[in-house]
């Protein structure tokens, strides 16, 4: 008749401590792994170094601009933009984008969706985007700005980008960054620029700021 083998106290004690043992190895060497993955991630991304977005005002047209209530303006704008893509080596996602106009800190335009798009190594792309305002509640200074603009025949409108971008380095894509793209549109302003309809073209080609 065979014996089964009794484990004393002592021996389980011995046993549970080569279980954790075990799994500190274990937390070890995993840990190990993912630092060294993020530190692999953080040398690639010196070494890349991805450069924000460039953005440049081609063309605005101002068709109309028009107070047709004391504080409520009637606005239609078309922008023509150029995003580049100056990095050789990290592409670009652009997600979630629209576009306004805004004078002197007030935003004359509703939001102007644009559709997503990737943008490879050094490739740049054309954005038009038609902003448009109907009845937007504007500050009661609105048209007193506006006349003092006439006297000088000009004025300065902020065609604004807002979205999120993310890096492609091979296979990695990054998280979702905010940035922001402002452009200064100097635009022809006739006599009667906010009481009736208007054409006004503004061939700019200049660079605009752009925020991360």
């Amino acid at each position: 008749m065979s014996q089964l083998p009794i484990r004393s106290p002592k021996h389980c004690a011995k046993q549970g401590l080569n279980v954790e043992k075990f799994y500190k190895k274990l937390f070890y060497i995993i840990s190990t792994l993912v630092l060294s993955l993020l530190f692999l991630v953080f040398i690639v991304w010196l070494i890349l170094r991805p450069s924000k977005p460039h953005f440049y005002l081609k063309e605005s047209d101002l068709y109309q601009l028009n107070l047709s209530a004391p504080h409520l303006l009637n606005s239609t704008i078309q922008i023509t933009l150029v995003s580049k893509n100056p990095n050789q080596r990290v592409g670009i996602y652009y997600d979630r984008l629209q576009a306004y106009a805004s004078y002197k800190g007030q935003q004359i335009t509703v939001d102007a969706p644009l559709p997503p798009f990737y943008q490879n190594h050094e490739e740049s792309n054309i954005l038009s985007a038609l902003l448009s305002g109907n009845w937007v509640p504007v500050a009661p200074s609105f048209g007193y700005e506006v006349n003092r603009d006439q006297l000088e025949g000009k004025m300065i409108l902020n065609l604004k980008l807002n979205g999120q971008l993310r890096w492609k380095v091979g296979s990695w894509v990054s998280g979702h960054y905010h940035f922001n793209v402002d452009c200064l549109a100097t635009m022809a302003l006739g006599p009667n620029a906010v009481s009736a309809s208007l054409t006004s073209t503004s061939k700019q080609g200049v660079q605009c700021s752009t925020y991360l």
